[in-house]
């Protein structure tokens, strides 16, 4: 196996530090960058071996995100632009493990148990972020593919979503567009441009967006689409990476967790902005209003918007077609309520975690997911965007009708359906906005959010807690889910719920109420609970002043 030899030769050039182990998670492989070289070495191998697997072309993509400049990160993405699949995480998790002098045995037993066929031909194409670390780290895992014998395409600086994009475009043998940055920005700027023709006298006002780019990458493609765009859309870039750090005090993340403006973006009351985070999957937007004070509108009012706007062209076009918005535990209550009683939506509530939404989302004719950190796209099944078609073609349907089902097809083809993008999905709801004649204030008074808290707990051990019901209930400890439950009772609309990190010895606790105040109490006294029943550690939690 000439191969084999070259992996031996080449992995001690990217040697792994004694000791060190990793996990592969739902994002992949995170941690500070200087960790990383054999990792990445090792993902080139590891996807090497999925290409010939699934004989299709695999992503790999060298991003942190959201994470600080300093560290550094990979996922896979299989065939169809999806997350690797569960059971090769574990592969990503061995490998990245296996100590120097194991690694042939490690790859010996994957190919083994997967009964790969070594002479298939492998394809792996590499995009990477802005990180001043992503050039040798990326270039590790060029020398991986190589080193096992596979094809590698690197696509240089991208977003995340970008190269997903790739990935399903090559295996659909372009069905789903062309896999270029070309094709990308041609098929997103020219359905934008057909829905935003549905739109009525729109000022310069209207049409303009400031961008946080989160002095990633999302800013320069943004950039890039710009030109595309025409006179549709005009956008203010901050935070472009001239000069700030990635993801400091800036990008969805940042605004998300501390409720406010990023740094280097100067607005006045009313103006609409959204923040991408590092490698631009995530999207916010948000506003100041006449007395300064911050809104944000999150995932879940993404989702609102784009599943109502869904629902009306559904019925317009007269389409029988189950349309459902897919979120987790920590979607506001509000958004379920208005969802399920206004728009009469299908709401289903899934574990956390994009992997999970995704795969509850493909259930349905149509699917909306947003995780509440901006996260989300919409998935079609492949009967609806037959009927969609169908129905736009034909010839003897009435104007209205017609004109929904244009709508429809434009909006299938301003989606990234791989997998949440915010370039896609700012596209998106600028079109719904501007077709609705909607500012965002407008849009953030769909309905109003319950306050809510979230708090850290300490404990000895994460496991102890057991959930079930998509989270939203403890299973153990004993005693842990009647207390709740016995809290939760003496507020007004109120609604609390514990779960595991899944990277840290903490339960994370989540609480919302009528009031900010009572919201505050409930989450405090829920802590107590979880601190005295499931082994809490250091000092017992305090109140919220």
């Amino acid at each position: 196996m000439a191969h084999f030899k070259e992996v031996s030769q080449q992995s001690g050039l990217h040697p792994k530090p004694a000791g060190l182990v990793l996990q592969y998670g739902t994002a992949g492989f995170r941690t500070n960058a200087n960790q990383l070289d054999h990792i990445m070495f090792r993902m080139g191998l590891l996807a090497t071996l999925r290409s010939k697997k699934t004989k299709a072309t695999i992503g790999v993509m060298v991003t942190a995100s959201h994470n600080p400049e300093e560290d550094n990160g990979v996922k896979l993405i299989d065939p169809m632009g999806e997350m690797l699949t569960s059971s090769w995480e574990g592969y990503g998790t061995q490998l990245a493990n296996t100590e120097q002098e194991e690694l042939l045995t490690t790859l010996k037993d994957i190919v083994e148990k997967e009964a790969i066929d070594m002479s298939h031909e492998a394809n792996v194409f590499v995009g990477k972020d802005t990180r001043s670390s992503s050039a040798s780290l990326s270039q590790a895992v060029l020398d991986g593919i190589k080193a096992l014998g596979g094809h590698s395409k690197d696509y240089g600086l991208v977003t995340t979503p970008q190269l997903h994009y790739m990935v399903c475009c090559q295996n659909t043998q372009g069905k789903y567009g062309d896999a270029t940055l070309e094709g990308y920005y041609s098929k997103l700027s020219q359905a934008f441009s057909q829905l935003a023709k549905n739109a009525s006298n729109r000022t310069d006002d209207q049409k303009h967006l400031r961008v946080d780019g989160a002095n990633g990458i999302g800013a320069i493609k943004v950039r890039e689409l710009e030109s595309h765009l025409k006179k549709d859309l005009q956008l203010s870039i901050f935070n472009d990476g001239s000069r700030g750090k990635l993801n400091h005090q800036c990008g969805a993340d940042f605004v998300k967790v501390q409720q406010k403006l990023p740094i280097g973006i100067k607005i006045n009351p009313g103006d609409r902005c959204c923040s991408f985070d590092g490698d631009a999957d995530r999207i916010v937007y948000y506003y100041t209003d006449s007395k300064g004070h911050f809104h944000l509108l999150d995932g879940d009012k993404i989702a609102t918007l784009i599943s109502s706007f869904l629902k009306e062209l559904l019925n317009e076009a007269g389409l029988d077609l189950k349309i459902a918005v897919v979120q987790t535990a920590y979607a506001n209550g509000s958004s379920t309520y208005y969802l399920e009683n206004t728009m009469k939506v299908i709401v289903r509530c899934t574990k956390t975690g994009v992997k999970h939404l995704h795969h509850a989302a493909q259930e349905f004719d149509i699917g909306v997911y947003f995780e509440a950190n901006g996260h989300g796209t919409v998935l079609f099944s492949r009967g609806a965007e037959g009927k969609i078609q169908q129905l736009a073609a034909d010839t003897n349907i009435n104007d209205e009708r017609k004109k929904a089902a244009f709508l429809l097809q434009n909006t299938i083809n301003i989606i990234n359906q791989t997998v949440g993008d915010a370039i896609s999905d700012m596209l998106l709801i600028e079109a719904i906005l501007a077709i609705k004649g909607m500012t965002v204030q407008q849009w953030d008074t769909i309905y109003s959010d319950l306050p809510n808290r979230q708090l850290k707990v300490k404990v000895s051990d994460r496991r102890v807690i057991e959930t079930t019901d998509a989270e939203r209930r403890a299973v153990t400890p004993a005693g842990l889910q009647d207390a709740i439950d016995d809290l939760v009772k003496k507020y007004k609309q109120a609604r609390s719920f514990v779960r595991p990190s899944g990277t840290e010895d903490v339960v994370r606790v989540y609480a919302e109420a009528d009031t900010q105040e009572n919201a505050d109490a409930l989450a405090h006294e829920v802590s107590l609970a979880v601190y005295g029943l499931a082994g809490g550690v250091g000092d017992e939690p305090k109140p919220l002043q």
